[in-house]
């Protein structure tokens, strides 16, 4: 398989995404300067693709960080593909539209060039992110998706953003989309968590034979946030599997990890707040693996989702109960 720096899938709006992107999650022991700081650098490395969100907290920085590679002649505006995100508290068709002008204003930018829908499960409205009743438990929403969806469309109609996709959703909740009534757009990707030990098998053959692109995150493992991943979990970058291939090939792990998901056709984004790790990440487009490697790193799929977000199992909604 032919990949270069440049690579890109062409979506079914028929606009660009590069192969490869960098993600801008980070936990509390990094500050959102610390992120943008992290962009500048992934930029100048040659990363084209940023992967935000409003409920990260740093689209301020992140927005700085692209302006200022666009101000001192390293990119153009054009040449950035950005990704952001609806939270679940903005699903209401209402605050579709004043969610993404949030965004807008946060990064001043006069487009994104995706919006997603970050997970199908919903909060209640309002400006709390994260709202809970007396005993701590979410306070859930349920708007059809699909107002949802035709508030994004319109959102895309009126040029504020190109394409317009989901996240965390599984193969029925996409049904839902591509099956409602009068339809203008089709999802183009569908983000998901994707690694080694979750390869996606299943969602991604259904999501190719809808033409909708899966963009993997957590695809080097997760950051092992405390109340959110189990802290017992394998790390996907000491696999032995995986290492007796990187070895092999005087590689890392992870650019390991990274290249077996390119190869899938899975576009993949990375994060890391290390200079010389965002350099090494990028580094995965001057070698290839083998059938025999791609087999071998199949066998180590153990779908073990490291983010299922047991405190939102009750809501009708919520993704993980399907298989895929």
């Amino acid at each position: 398989m032919a990949l270069t720096p440049d690579s890109y899938v062409v979506l079914n709006d028929g606009h660009k995404m590069p192969v490869l992107g960098f993600g801008t999650y980070a936990p509390d022991t990094y500050t959102k300067e610390q992120a943008g700081e992290s962009v500048k650098v992934a930029i100048e490395v040659g990363y084209r693709h940023i992967d935000c969100a409003f409920i990260y907290g740093n689209e301020v920085q992140v927005g700085e960080a692209i302006r200022s590679k666009i101000a001192d002649g390293t990119v153009k505006r054009e040449d950035i593909f950005y990704t952001g995100k609806l939270w679940c508290n903005n699903q209401a068709p209402e605050r579709v539209r004043l969610a993404l002008e949030k965004s807008l204003a946060d990064l001043q930018l006069d487009y994104v060039d995706l919006f997603l829908i970050h997970t199908p499960v919903e909060f209640q409205p309002g400006d709390n992110p994260f709202p809970t009743d007396e005993n701590g438990k979410p306070i859930f929403h349920n708007t059809d998706i699909r107002e949802t969806w035709k508030a994004l469309e319109a959102c895309k109609d009126a040029g504020l953003v190109r394409s317009i996709g989901v996240s965390n959703f599984n193969h029925k909740q996409l049904e839902l989309i591509l099956n409602m009534p009068g339809l203008k757009y089709k999802p183009v990707c569908n983000q998901v968590e994707c690694h080694i030990f979750l390869n996606q098998g299943k969602l991604l053959e259904f999501c190719k034979s809808h033409d909708i692109v899966l963009v993997g995150y957590s695809v080097l493992g997760s950051s092992r946030v405390e109340g959110w991943i189990d802290q017992s979990s394998p790390k996907v970058l000491e696999d032995p599997v995986l290492n007796t291939v990187a070895k092999k090939l005087q590689r890392s792990p992870a650019q390991v990890a990274e290249r077996y998901l390119l190869q899938r056709g899975i576009v993949v984004l990375s994060k890391s707040f290390s200079p010389e790790r965002i350099k090494e990440n990028f580094q995965v487009f001057d070698f290839e693996l083998s059938d025999e490697d791609m087999k071998s790193l199949d066998g180590v799929n153990r779908n073990l989702r490291y983010l299922s977000i047991e405190a939102w199992k009750e809501h009708p909604k919520y993704p993980y109960h399907e298989e895929y």
